[in-house]
């Protein structure tokens, strides 16, 4: 089959590779009918996510058709189509029975790697390096699914791809994100990054009882879409400064809630930025935590922080003083995909959310290395692109 692989810092090639096989008998194997290039795929794509090797198979936002199943897996048959989430849960440890399918205890075979980094075990996710399991990614024409019988939603088959392709990452992201800032009604909620999982953070703010989101970008194009579709007042960070300016929309007290919807590889202004942006480039800071350093600072007293940027390693010179003194709360994590795909998936059935919106361009499979550029270099207005095999 042809798949994306990953060669190096922002390179990618589409390369001839070994069909997937069923290896244990609760997998699924499934024809893609789309692929999205995930924002976090980038932080791979740049060359910032550890373990990862030449030739490895990248993506994990994916839908397509159950072509191969398992002998244990008894909900799916061969012709369903379905949509499957970024995250590898076994359905049979505590945390995926609590709903916390991104901590799952057996899904990831390389957790010894965890243990020294960050003192645990997580969940898998496919085509995300060999410390997140090591799985293929989607970005191909098949892939194998493990624990399909517990990790996969079967969607109708007269609704187009793209309005049921971000159940699989993106709109569960946004979704957890607003709902780990424990949103009250009448509250604020700033979110920094206005991509796909920003823009769908915004919406669940409004649907959880948010009265005011303010959008954080420097992008017109994305600033403009988080007006339209996601009815947020905009701050463009290069325009104004964007802790005097939530000041002010806020009547000085700051928002009740600020989520990162940004990550790693965050963008700021001045020396700041200078300073990130030179500590990663010689290996002595792993992440840039511009997004979090704004946030502690900016957030009201009391208030609550949601990070759902993808954030891998160390970072440094953070108001850890404005955290604990202004009593702020801070969640974060993978999303739990399982926990939310069939409540999003009613969102889209019966016409509250439609998502196709963000798709800014689709592309065959064999064009993924300059879909990669487009999205990375934020060209042509480019919001979110989808491969199609």
């Amino acid at each position: 089959m042809k798949a994306v692989c990953w060669q190096g810092a922002n390179k990618v090639q589409v390369d001839t590779v070994p069909d997937p096989k069923i290896l244990n008998p609760r997998d699924a194997i499934v024809k893609i009918t789309s692929t999205a290039i995930c924002g976090s795929d980038l932080h791979i794509y740049g060359g910032y996510i550890p373990t990862v090797q030449k030739g490895d198979i990248i993506g994990h936002e994916f839908m397509g058709e159950i072509v191969e199943v398992g002998s244990k897996v008894a909900n799916l048959k061969i012709g369903d189509r379905v949509v499957v989430p970024s995250t590898i849960g076994c359905g049979n440890c505590s945390y995926c029975q609590k709903d916390q399918w991104s901590l799952c205890d057996n899904s990831n075979p390389n957790g010894w790697m965890q243990e020294k980094l960050w003192g645990g075990v997580t969940s898998a996710i496919y085509g995300y390096s060999h410390l997140l399991g090591g799985y293929a990614g989607a970005q191909a024409e098949y892939v194998r699914v493990p624990f399909a019988d517990v990790g996969v939603v079967k969607v109708p088959k007269d609704i187009p791809d793209e309005k049921l392709l971000f159940i699989s990452d993106a709109i569960p992201t946004g979704y957890m994100g607003a709902e780990l800032c424990n949103i009250q009604p009448g509250d604020t909620v700033a979110v920094w990054g206005c991509g796909a999982v920003g823009i769908f953070a915004m919406i669940s703010a409004y649907m959880m009882g948010a009265e005011r989101v303010i959008a954080i970008d420097r992008f017109p194009e994305r600033l403009e879409m988080a007006r339209k579709y996601a009815k947020a007042d905009t701050i463009n960070y290069e325009e104004i400064n964007t802790g005097d300016a939530l000041k002010e929309m806020t009547g000085g007290r700051g928002p009740d809630c600020c989520l990162d919807a940004v990550g790693l590889e965050a963008h700021g202004v001045g020396f700041e930025d200078f300073y990130d942006q030179t500590k990663q480039k010689l290996k002595l800071e792993t992440d840039r935590p511009h997004v979090l350093r704004e946030m502690m600072v900016a957030c009201r007293k009391g208030g609550t922080l949601s990070v759902m940027g993808v954030y891998g390693g160390f970072v440094d010179k953070m108001p850890f003083g404005a955290l604990m003194n202004k009593g702020l709360t801070m969640r974060a994590g993978q999303m739990h995909g399982q926990k939310y795909m069939h409540k999003l998936l009613d969102l889209v059935l019966t016409g509250q959310l439609d998502p196709s919106f963000v798709v800014t361009h689709q592309l065959p499979l064999a064009q993924a290395p300059e879909g990669y550029k487009i999205f990375q270099q934020k060209e042509d207005n480019c919001i979110k692109v989808v491969l199609k095999p």
